[in-house]
This record gives C-alpha cells, sequence and structure tokens, in this order.
C-alpha cells in the first residue's frame, strides 16, 4: 500500500559505508549522457536496494518517456498504459510498494516519484545483502536510493533542456514513429472491435445476454484503445499555453531576485499544440536569450511573447539596453544552433540607444530535407538488410527466414546496428532507419 514518509531523521551518504564507492557513483551519474542514466541509476542502486530491472518514465524525453535497464524479458515489454498505471497506484504518496502489470505480468516493484515529476519503478525490490536496514526511511526505501534516483531525475531534465541538435532530430523522428505506429494500431483494431460490435448488436443474433456481455467488452476495449492512442498524442504534444507557462515557471527566479522586470505576453490558449521537441527547444531559447539580456548592465526590462500561426511558434524577446547585445557571443551562436536543426529562423534587430530585438520562428512541422545518408552508418551488406526488414515491421524470427539465417544470427546482427546508428532500443533504430528513407 502507499506509505507517506518524513526523512527528518534520514542519514547523510557519508553514514552509509564507505564514502569512496557511493562518490564515485555519483560522480558517474551526475555526469551520465541521457542514454546511460538508466543503467548507471540501477548499477548505483543495487548495493543499497536490489532489483532485476529499473524503469525511468519520464515525460521530458518525449522521444524516448522509458529509460529502462536489467533483465531484458521485463524491460523490453513495458509499456506506457503499465506506467500510467503505476503512477496512478502512486496517487501523490512518496513511496509505493505493491504488485502491479509490468512487461506483460504481474511482478512486485517498488514506485518512486520525483520532484520533476518523472517515475522510478524497481521490479522485484528486495534487500540488498548486507544492508542493515539502518539507511531506511520509514517507508522501508533505503534513503541513497531516493537520493539517487533525485539526482537521476534532475539529470535528465538537464540534458534534455540543453539538448545537442542531433538528440532533438533522434527525439523528433522516434516521436514520430511511435506516433505511426500507434495510430495504425488503432485503425486496425478499431475497424475489428467495430466489425464485432455491429455484428452483435444484430437483431439476427438469438442470445441476447451472449450478445451484451460481448458487447460491453469489445466496447471497453474499444474505449481504452482509443485512450492509449490520446495518451500517446499528449507524450509527444504540449498545449501552447502549458508550454508557456512552464517557461513563467523557469524564469520565476530570475524575476524575483534580478530585479529586472520580465513581461510574459501570453499565446491564445486555443493555439496549436506544440511538438515536445519545439517545446523544449523554445523554452530552452527563451531562457538563453533572456540570461544574454540580463548580462547587460544597462538592461532593466525584458518582454518576451509567444504567437502561433497555425504552423508556426512564433517567439520574440526585447529587452530596453543600449543595443548592445552581441549575435557573435558563443552563447548566441549556441541558440542559433538549436533554432536552425529545427528548420527555424532566428533574426536580431539591434538599435543603438533602443535595445535588442529577437525573433525566432519554429516550423511545429517536422522539416521536410532529408538527414544524411544511411550510409554514414557504415553498416555491411547484411546489416542494411536486416534494418531494412527491421524498418518494414518484421520480427526476429521473420527476418531469419527471410535472409535464412538463425535468429541468433538476426541478434547479432542488431546488436552491431544499434551500435553503429548510437540506437538504445528497437523502437528508436526503426525511427532513425524511417528517417533515413528506409521502409
Amino acid at each position: 500500500m502507499p506509505v507517506t514518509t518524513q526523512a527528518a531523521n534520514s542519514p547523510t551518504p557519508e553514514t552509509s559505508g564507505s564514502a569512496g564507492p557511493l562518490l564515485e557513483a555519483i560522480a558517474r551519474l551526475s555526469t551520465a549522457p541521457l542514454t546511460e542514466i538508466a543503467q548507471r541509476l540501477h548499477h548505483a542502486t543495487l548495493p543499497h536496494l536490489g532489483s532485476s530491472a529499473l524503469v525511468i518514465f519520464t515525460e521530458d524525453c518525449t522521444g524516448r518517456p522509458q529509460k529502462k535497464s536489467g533483465d531484458e524479458s521485463v524491460i523490453s515489454h513495458v509499456s506506457i498504459a503499465e506506467l500510467d498505471a503505476v503512477r496512478s497506484s502512486l496517487a501523490g504518496h512518496e513511496s509505493w510498494w505493491g504488485r502491479a502489470l509490468i512487461g506483460g505480468q504481474e511482478r512486485p516493484i517498488l514506485a518512486l516519484p520525483s520532484p520533476t515529476n518523472a517515475l522510478l519503478v524497481l521490479v522485484d525490490p528486495r534487500p540488498a545483502a548486507g544492508d542493515s536496514g539502518a539507511d531506511q526511511t520509514g517507508d522501508g526505501v533505503p534513503w541513497l536510493v531516493r537520493y539517487l534516483w533525485n539526482l537521476a531525475a534532475e539529470r535528465i531534465r538537464e540534458k534534455v533542456a540543453d539538448a545537442p541538435p542531433s538528440y532533438l532530430i533522434e527525439s523528433r523522428a522516434a516521436s514520430a514513429e511511435r506516433v505511426r505506429v500507434t495510430a495504425e494500431l488503432v485503425d486496425r483494431h478499431s475497424t475489428t472491435l467495430e466489425t464485432l460490435l455491429a455484428a452483435l448488436r444484430s437483431p439476427a443474433l438469438a442470445d441476447g445476454a451472449a450478445r451484451k456481455s460481448a458487447t460491453d467488452v469489445a466496447a471497453k476495449a474499444l474505449v481504452e484503445l482509443r485512450t492509449l492512442s490520446d495518451r500517446t498524442t499528449e507524450l509527444v504534444e504540449e498545449p501552447v499555453a502549458t508550454a508557456f507557462q512552464r517557461l513563467r515557471e523557469d524564469l520565476r527566479p530570475l524575476t524575483h531576485f534580478s530585479g529586472i522586470d520580465v513581461q510574459f505576453i501570453e499565446p491564445p490558449v486555443n493555439g496549436r499544440a506544440l511538438p515536445g521537441e519545439v517545446a523544449h527547444a523554445a523554452r530552452a531559447i527563451v531562457r538563453g536569450l533572456v540570461l544574454a539580456m540580463v548580462e547587460q548592465p544597462d538592461v532593466r526590462r525584458i518582454r518576451t511573447q509567444w504567437d502561433c500561426d497555425g504552423e508556426n511558434l512564433l517567439i520574440n524577446v526585447r529587452d530596453d539596453g543600449m543595443g548592445n547585445l552581441s549575435a557573435d557571443a558563443p552563447s548566441i551562436t549556441r541558440l542559433a544552433q538549436r533554432v536552425e536543426v529545427l528548420a527555424g529562423r532566428m533574426t536580431i534587430d539591434l538599435m543603438q540607444g533602443w535595445g535588442a530585438d529577437v525573433a525566432v520562428t519554429l516550423p511545429l512541422d517536422p522539416p521536410g530535407r532529408k538527414l544524411p545518408d544511411a550510409a554514414a552508418w557504415d553498416l555491411g551488406e547484411r546489416e542494411l538488410e536486416v534494418l531494412q526488414l527491421l524498418a518494414a515491421g518484421q520480427r526476429n524470427r521473420a527476418i531469419a527466414a527471410k535472409l535464412h539465417l538463425s535468429e541468433n544470427t538476426v541478434k547479432f546482427h542488431l546488436r552491431n546496428i544499434y551500435r553503429k546508428l548510437g540506437a538504445t532500443s528497437r523502437s528508436e533504430a526503426i525511427a532513425m532507419a524511417h528517417s533515413h528513407g528506409l521502409h
């Protein structure tokens, strides 16, 4: 059952065994790239709480909201619907021990929230060997596990906020792939269920009770399927008004302590929803511009405005300084690169004695230009054949039969393909293949 605890008497890290391994784990976690955060967190928590698998669910990463480590039979089957159900069971508490459907089976889990709204699920949690329980809080969660998890969650948020152009491209491709697959799933099963409903509602069927029971089951399945489609869309899109409100919250400490009047002109509440990558990039761009303007000694007022014309997010940031903002400054150059990777435009109008006026346009739809040719991945002929069949939706057994290989050989090729692409999962490799025109 859910347990709420207070950690007033929690031990500090130094009271939990040797500080050397702990400090090393903290250092590795605090410098982890996005693709390795789950693995490093899992490794860091094992000395304090055993688990067969670890799953992070974070909506900050729209392209890859799940980050996983551990038992492949578990992590390869975890779904967003399962994680949503676990989050509901957590229901605002500081931890939840129980059994839940994870990876298609009911398993014992420990679920922990974070201040960033990310969710951590540890599968088959058990006391670590030699653990005395001295560092546990009232709910049985080792203090260090909670500490390391909060550190990892904050690292994810920081890495997404400062994501390089390559991450934005891959994340957007993965988001588009998940929407495409889910839409196909919805279309296929909706047709089946609607046909089933039509047949079962037919007066030609004599058994009314059976018809009613089957109708109720099919109707429930249809609702769940539509809910899954809506939930997937929510993960990769963010209402423009919500995205702008998060920007205001991000900049609140600056407006409170700097003495500078930061004004916000809000976008229309009914504006088109923003793709997750655009929303994250837009907030990072505005934060960067505001911080650059604040560094000028003569600035007293900054105005930031968002608007949406249905096809683009329109951003305007203006200060009341002397017009000395340098377009060649490294911080501004990095922002321009972020705009460019999203096929956007940024113009800076400097008016000596009147301030700087920066306009940014970010398209809401993926750019139509081609990404670098797949040859850049340096795939062998057989690896390319495997990737093409993978991108076409074939499973390992079907790929093996098609190419007259064993399934183990297919798995061997897939491991090499993932390494060369820099992909961390099957779905990510499929998304990257589609973005390069492989179908």
